[in-house]
């Protein structure tokens, strides 16, 4: 009677009659509950004396039994045997080729004949006889082969596992395919437990035995911190993250799950032409952040260089991190459009040796499509790299796929882009709203070495801007906090001669002065174009002003290009690809190294690492890879990349990524404890600030939430080894190039903990989107950003 107290939760005799848990009572619950995280549930739901079990018709036979022998309490559960059921999901491909539509029907005749999968219940407890986790039978999906042919998204089968009464609560289950195929499960959910149904989210490809011969194995959505670990599910835990981490050797299979480090030595294509070479990114030469390895050949002329893969073959990133069928579709066609959209001008004068010759025909990509309207598909889609298959699907719907939406910027005033106070809208309100900074030193100084680039100084003066100051004096001006500045000065011109002496490339280093009027609204005063020096009378600074005369105007609407240009490949190099991409690729390889599925901190961080690394290994294959679209469409050409790496070495600061750490940093706003969010805005109507610091506020509450509710001690977060394994693999293997700055944050305290978080989830979701989305909104009409600037500005005074 005692243990079927301790099974029930109440006494088996009562007035009511004797109640038995039916399949159809397991599916109405399975129906009422949400496959979820609950956060903020730590406890594990047992039944009142901590025995978990279900029941069953047998169960209640034996204690009816009219035997008289008691065994021990813990010998009475072992022998008392129940069943109880699992619901598993698992997600059929939209399209399958015909090599895939064969293996799946070898795999339905196989299940018949017992190469099954086989699934086995792992218990959270030890089994005190053996001083191993308690485990059910081993059981096989059902219906394997009946339902082969389903053409359902998600298909449910069910698998019967056998556990005694001594089970306790289920904490994980692994699972072997016998399968030729792999296959993805998406979700596990056992039914027949007094707790109720256990949910076991799973999101995963589950490979064949005969390509990776250890059993996969899945956890309860029950966070745990390491120390919190039942100790049945202790030793599965350390396995899982072992099996993730790999042994940092061997070439990477597609179906492999390992993450592991890298440096940048795949970028060039050396075997191809010597030309294509490119140096290594990432160690004491050029520092930059570590990439997920591959562990590809080298290459046969630099054994330093990692072999290329081209498209159409995948790159290697582990198999749960490729994209899901749609989201693959979504992406393939949008980088399609947008590779057409920087190629189709390059194709056009490669093919009738001519560019545009006016605006209007810039217009035409919008309104008739450029292809369609010049008549060379034929041409253009000969020598795109592209499979045959798709240059076919090109051509039946190149109509659709060449006939651009008409970009945001053009769509309530096409001339808008020309006009100055839309120029200076868009440095706070565009694409790229975080560079510019409040002008603290007239005129601006450079860090470069002067020995090398000439005089700090800038050629700016007083007189250039004084008459655009609305009755201010300069110092007045700086005094006030109405003087901001874009700075592309010191990334460029390290790099103006090599880029200058590429075919068909010219870059200013440029520097904008804005004045904030007394509206609240910017305009620009000034705009100094610096070239190298070379020599003692080489005029290497320009600067040009608001236009008086329609000669002027021109030459200012030039030097707004080419700031523009400056703007569009700093956004796109460093803001976008260095900041948002490369710097937080290190902390997701870490994460999935370090902490394992169960740990809140992973859950947590989950959703904003999924994709990363697929699309980092994408750009790596076809945007910032030598002859990559970057490459090709931006001003930077070949020497990109190593500008990145140099923002990366004198600028990047992971304690100065978050709002409001950024915003101080380039003197946009103030300390000030009156304020909401503990600061002013020197810039009151700055967009990108306004909705960043709202967002980054609501991130950190759900954060700070989260994260009190699982380290109520702070001793708790520098005892966690899985989360100091995490945050210190990040920095110094990830980031090992910068591991010895004084910057890091430390990880000792909640707050330490919530900042970090915080950072990586603003970096990954709001930062992200606010430099990723409006790309084609501002840049989808070239002449508003020109990525690529092909003149140098004549000078006027040359010819005087």
């Amino acid at each position: 009677m005692a243990l079927a107290k301790e099974l029930m939760g109440y006494p088996l005799i009562s007035k009511r009659p004797l109640l038995v848990w039916s399949t159809s009572h397991f599916k109405k619950t399975t129906q009422a509950t949400q496959f979820s995280i609950k956060p903020f549930d730590r406890t594990p739901r047992t039944s009142k004396t901590g025995v978990v079990a279900a029941i069953s018709e047998d169960l209640v036979k034996t204690f009816n039994s009219p035997t008289g022998d008691r065994k021990s309490e813990e010998d009475e559960k072992a022998a008392v045997k129940f069943k109880v059921r699992a619901v598993v999901t698992v997600r059929n491909k939209n399209k399958e080729d015909l090599k895939e539509t064969l293996v799946k029907h070898l795999d339905a005749f196989g299940d018949k004949i017992g190469r099954n999968v086989v699934l086995e219940l792992i218990s959270t407890e030890l089994d005190p006889k053996t001083n191993m986790p308690k485990k059910s039978n081993a059981a096989v999906l059902k219906d394997w082969s009946k339902k082969s042919k389903t053409k359902a998204e998600r298909v449910h089968y069910t698998a019967e596992f056998t556990v005694d009464a001594a089970f306790g609560s289920p904490g994980a289950i692994t699972i072997t395919n016998k399968h030729q195929k792999e296959f993805f499960l998406e979700s596990i959910t056992i039914e027949g437990f007094a707790l109720g149904p256990v949910h076991f989210p799973c999101n995963s490809w589950v490979q064949s035995q005969k390509d990776h011969p250890e059993k996969r194995i899945f956890f309860t959505n029950q966070p745990f911190l390491p120390n919190e670990t039942p100790d049945g599910l202790k030793k599965l835990r350390e396995k899982e993250l072992n099996n993730l981490r790999g042994d940092g050797s061997g070439v990477r299979k597609l179906s492999d799950r390992i993450y592991d480090f890298d440096v940048y030595n795949d970028l060039g294509n050396p075997d191809k032409s010597s030309e294509l070479s490119r140096p290594k990114l990432g160690g004491k030469e050029i520092p930059y952040p570590r990439r997920c390895r591959t562990g590809r050949h080298p290459t046969h002329t630099d054994k330093k260089a990692e072999s290329r893969v081209e498209k159409p073959l995948p790159m290697y990133v582990p198999r749960d991190e490729q994209f899901e069928e749609t989201k693959q579709k979504t992406f393939a066609t949008g980088r399609l459009k947008a590779m057409l959209h920087h190629l189709v001008p390059s194709l056009k004068a490669s093919i009738l040796a001519e560019d545009f010759a006016d605006f209007g025909e810039i217009d035409g990509l919008y309104k008739e499509g450029l292809l369609l309207k010049l008549g060379f598909q034929d041409e253009i889609f000969e020598k795109f790299p592209l499979p045959k298959g798709i240059v076919k699907t090109l051509q039946e719907s190149s109509k659709g796929l060449l006939k651009y939406d008409t970009p945001k910027i053009l769509s309530k005033d096409k001339n808008a882009w020309l006009r100055d106070d839309e120029f200076a809208r868009q440095a706070i309100a565009g694409i790229n709203p975080v560079n510019i900074e409040r002008v603290r030193t007239f005129p601006p100084v450079s860090n470069l070495d002067p020995e090398i680039y000439g005089p700090q100084h800038s050629a700016l003066t007083s007189d250039h801007i004084i008459g655009h100051l609305d009755g201010l004096s300069v110092q007045q001006a700086l005094e006030e906090n109405r003087l901001f500045m874009l700075d592309y000065h010191d990334i460029f011109l390290p790099f103006l001669d090599r880029i200058n002496a590429l075919d068909g490339r010219k870059a200013y280093a440029t520097r904008t002065i804005f004045f904030l009027t007394r509206l609240g609204t910017l305009k620009p005063v000034a705009i100094e174009l610096s070239l190298p020096p070379h020599g003692p009378n080489h005029r290497s600074k320009r600067v040009v002003t608001p236009p008086v005369d329609a000669t002027s105007n021109w030459v200012w609407q030039l030097a707004k290009s080419h700031v523009s240009s400056n703007d569009a490949g700093v956004h796109q190099l460093v803001n976008h690809w260095l900041r948002t991409h490369a710097c937080l690729e290190p902390f997701i390889l870490a994460a999935h190294r370090q902490l394992s599925a169960m740990h809140p901190i992973f859950k947590l961080l989950d959703p904003h690492m999924r994709y990363t690394l697929e699309i980092n290994a994408l750009a790596r294959q076809s945007l910032i890879s030598a002859d990559g679209v970057i490459e090709e469409g931006f001003t930077a050409g070949s020497y990109g990349m190593e500008m990145s790496a140099s923002a990366y070495k004198s600028s990047w600061r992971f304690d100065m990524e978050g709002l409001p750490a950024d915003l101080i940093r380039r003197g946009m706003a103030v300390h000030d404890p009156t304020q909401p969010h503990g600061l002013k805005l020197l810039i009151e109507d700055y967009p990108y600030a306004n909705d960043g610091l709202l967002l980054r506020s609501a991130i950190q509450t759900w954060v700070r939430t989260y994260v009190e509710r699982y380290y109520p001690n702070p001793n708790l977060i520098k005892s966690d080894t899985e989360l100091q394994s995490w945050y210190s693999e990040s920095i110094n293997v990830g980031h090992a190039d910068l591991r010895d700055a004084k910057w890091w944050p430390k990880l000792n305290t909640v707050d330490d903990l919530v900042s970090i978080l915080t950072t990586l989830t603003w970096l990954a979701s709001a930062q992200h989107a606010a430099l990723n989305f409006g790309q084609y909104p501002y840049g989808g009409y070239v002449p508003n950003r020109p990525p690529l600037m092909r003149r140098l500005i004549p000078d006027e005074s040359r010819y005087k």
